[in-house]
């Protein structure tokens, strides 16, 4: 039986506890996946782009699923999804906005530079994990796209 490689999760969160609570339910949420973490904007595009403190890494996966917090140093989360998406190599990529913000402009751009879906992140600890499981099962299981090796967008 054939096996595939385990899906790679990036995490975008520069908060020590949503970080460990958003790991704990990735690796509770039932998908073998291979979880990396990032803790700023300028990070998450070197990482992407393997460039800066990521230009030695070889072959270099494009993840199957970005969790991407807005609040963060160095380059806010909407200007990752700008400098991202304007990548074609990036189009097909999901990309899961989940921050505290609810405002409106925050929602609005993030559709508008090309998230996937906007989650605001739950306070409570086990809706929060529930969250998190059910983005997984649908962007790593149920979701048909690059994760399963199709195109979303065809160049």
């Amino acid at each position: 039986m054939y096996e595939r490689e385990p899906l790679l999760v990036l995490v975008v969160e520069d908060d020590a506890d949503d970080e460990k609570l958003t790991l704990r339910a990735l690796q509770g949420c039932g998908v073998p996946c291979m979880i990396d973490v990032v803790r700023d904007g300028v990070e998450a595009i070197e990482y992407l782009d393997s460039s800066g403190r990521y230009s030695g890494r070889t072959s270099p996966r494009l993840p199957s699923l970005v969790i991407l917090d807005l609040k963060l140093p160095k380059a806010n989360g909407l200007e990752v999804l700008k400098q991202v998406r304007s990548d074609a190599k990036f189009h097909g990529m999901p990309i899961v906005v989940m921050t505290s913000s609810d405002e409106e402009s925050d929602i609005a751009n993030s559709y508008r530079l090309g998230a996937n879906s906007y989650i605001r992140k739950p306070v409570e600890f086990d809706v929060f994990t529930d969250a998190i499981r059910q983005l997984a099962n649908y962007w790593l299981t149920l979701n048909i796209g690059r994760v399963h090796g199709h195109a979303l967008i065809s160049s």
